[in-house]
């Protein structure tokens, strides 16, 4: 049986996406198994998602249009992993601690839990320190990666949070 055209290349794209999904898998294995990572499926983030299911969400995302773009997309996945280790429930945080400023001190929160962890290169601490701009106004992304988790992490979050049951 012949393939036509069309066939051909979808069934290629399909060799691709799966292809990239096991690459992707890989280049964050360690960190998604990690058990204070781990920890984060307690601590409930947007809609329904747990904290580990939107930095899941963001790390897949981030790789796939990182490679698209030929950018470094295992480091975009490995911080889009990480980027919100803060490992405590952002809705009853400021009821526990009076800190009104969520928003503005969870990537540094995240970043100081992911160095004690994980050995994080330029682009990751990037990608984690500055995921909030522009709430975050003076914490710019300086790398292209960066970029892409900024806008991915609004998406994200946005999606997931327009998903509640």
């Amino acid at each position: 049986m012949s393939f036509g055209f069309q066939q051909r290349i979808e069934a290629e794209m399909e060799n691709v996406n799966s292809a990239w999904d096991e690459a992707f898998y890989e280049s964050i294995r360690d960190i998604a198994e990690h058990p204070v990572v781990l920890r984060m499926k307690l601590y409930p983030h947007h809609g329904n998602s747990s904290c580990y299911d939107h930095c899941l969400n963001v790390a897949y995302y981030n790789y796939q249009v990182c490679r698209k773009f030929n950018l470094d997309a295992v480091s975009a996945a490995r911080g889009g992993m990480l980027h919100d280790l803060f490992l405590y429930d952002w809705h009853t945080h400021t009821a526990k601690t009076g800190d009104h400023f969520h928003g503005l001190t969870h990537p540094k929160a995240a970043l100081k839990n992911a160095a004690k962890f994980f050995k994080l290169n330029r682009i990751e601490k990037d990608v984690i320190k500055n995921h909030m701009w522009p709430v975050t106004v003076l914490s710019i992304p300086r790398t292209k990666e960066g970029w892409v988790t900024t806008f991915v992490d609004k998406y994200c979050g946005a999606f997931e949070t327009s998903r509640r049951r």
